[in-house]
């Protein structure tokens, strides 16, 4: 009986990726931990672009692969494990999208032009098809219904400082959850970001531009004020204030998005 279990856990290990139960971020990881510095005590990071181009081999490998993944593959996995999968690749082809100028580019926004950004180009290929960033994004992530989950919001990164910070972890399906609560506290933790005054919340337009994703019950929640209202110790303000957030009774605004390239210093 031995020998037939470890027969069988060998020929899982000689499967191909794409036929597992989920996907191996392995790839992906290590670039990220490699080639990604944490800063400001944990609350922001910052892509060392350089050093990223140096294995540009390992991330197109990375790319190739999860192109591979049938639909029909992907759609038999867990919820967690798709959005992994998701969130990866838009962070990675995010990536390889900016080594394809650097260093000779300041924003993600000096790529393409007006009516052809570096978002609305068909830079992957998933399922069989080229795909552009804000279909993977708007599309799948947002659009397919399945997820409902706000705090993605937290995870995908647009390579810009006022980006929440791209997380030097790939993110994994059986861990997603956690990894998808710490990025959101630790983008609330940021003063530049988000930060309350003289009665007044001042949040990252990604608030203003996603509101509706806060809307939808999520945790029972049905609004961005509620959303804050969750997080009082990373935002730094105190029940009074969580509890007027939760009645709407505080004026919210929302601050200038800084597009630089999160580049190391």
């Amino acid at each position: 009986m031995h020998h037939i279990l470890r027969t069988f856990a060998c020929m899982l290990l000689l499967l191909p990726v794409h036929a597992q139960a989920d996907f191996d971020h392995s790839a992906w990881d290590g670039l990220l931990k490699e080639h990604v510095r944490v800063i400001g005590g944990g609350i922001a990071t910052q892509v060392d672009y350089s050093g990223m181009a140096a294995d540009r081999v390992i991330l197109k490998a990375y790319l190739d692969e999860v192109a591979m993944v049938p639909r029909s593959t992907f759609d038999s996995w867990s919820s967690a494990a798709q959005l992994a999968l998701l969130i990866n690749v838009y962070n990675a082809c995010t990536v390889d999208v900016i080594l394809e100028e650097y260093p000779d580019i300041d924003s993600i926004r000096d790529i393409g032009f007006f009516l052809s950004s570096a978002w609305n180009q068909k830079f992957a290929s998933l399922f069989g098809e080229q795909v552009t960033l804000d279909e993977i994004e708007h599309d799948m992530i947002r659009g397919w219904g399945r997820y409902q989950e706000p705090r993605i919001h937290f995870a995908v990164n647009c390579a810009a400082i006022g980006c929440p910070a791209l997380r030097a972890e790939a993110y994994a399906g059986d861990k997603l959850g956690a990894q998808l609560e710490d990025s959101t506290k630790r983008f609330l933790s940021d003063r530049s970001r988000n930060y309350y005054d003289n009665g007044r919340m001042y949040i990252s337009s990604i608030f203003d531009w996603y509101e509706e994703d806060f809307e939808q019950g999520w945790g029972g929640i049905d609004s961005v004020a509620e959303f804050l209202a969750e997080y009082v110790a990373e935002l730094e303000v105190d029940m009074s204030v969580a509890n007027q957030l939760r009645a709407d009774n505080i004026r919210i605004r929302h601050l200038k998005y800084d597009w630089s390239l999160n580049d190391t210093q």
